[in-house]
């Protein structure tokens, strides 16, 4: 009985097929009670101003679980108005916003808060003299990830 080229391919292609089905079929870690200190997060330099990424995981709950803290300089916004399918809640820390919500723009500043909806235009600038921080939570609930 001899090998052919054939046989050594199509066992070649068993083997990444498996092991692809593998690797994707691994659960992603789930995340654990946490704490994330501020002095451990490390700004990023971004065109707008900074931004911090404290977690984007997978939690007993949700397909995936995210926080940002987003620094804008005076005058910038994070992106043009868009929608996407996950919720996000926006936290401001300090500064002055100018949030686009059900089709309205609204000013707010510290300690406000900012609930985006599913499918719905928003945005988000800074209208103030100085950098604006604020906190960003989104979610995909479970099976709306695609």
């Amino acid at each position: 009985m001899y090998i052919t080229k054939r046989d050594l391919g199509i066992a070649a292609f068993t083997a990444c097929l498996t092991i692809t089905c593998i690797f994707a079929a691994s659960p992603r870690a789930i995340l654990d009670s946490s704490i994330f200190d501020w002095n451990d997060m490390e700004a990023k330099t971004t065109k707008t101003g900074a931004v911090r990424t404290v977690f984007r995981s997978q939690t007993a709950t949700l397909d995936e679980l995210e926080c940002h803290i987003t620094t804008l300089n005076p005058g910038d916004s994070s992106h043009p108005p868009h929608k996407h399918p996950e919720e996000e809640i926006i936290i401001i820390k300090e500064g002055t916003v100018e949030a686009l919500v059900n089709g309205k723009m609204k000013q707010v500043g510290p300690g406000s808060v900012i609930f985006q909806a599913s499918n719905q235009m928003h945005s988000i600038k800074n209208v103030g003299k100085t950098p604006t921080t604020y906190h960003v939570f989104s979610w995909h609930s479970a099976g709306i990830r695609k």
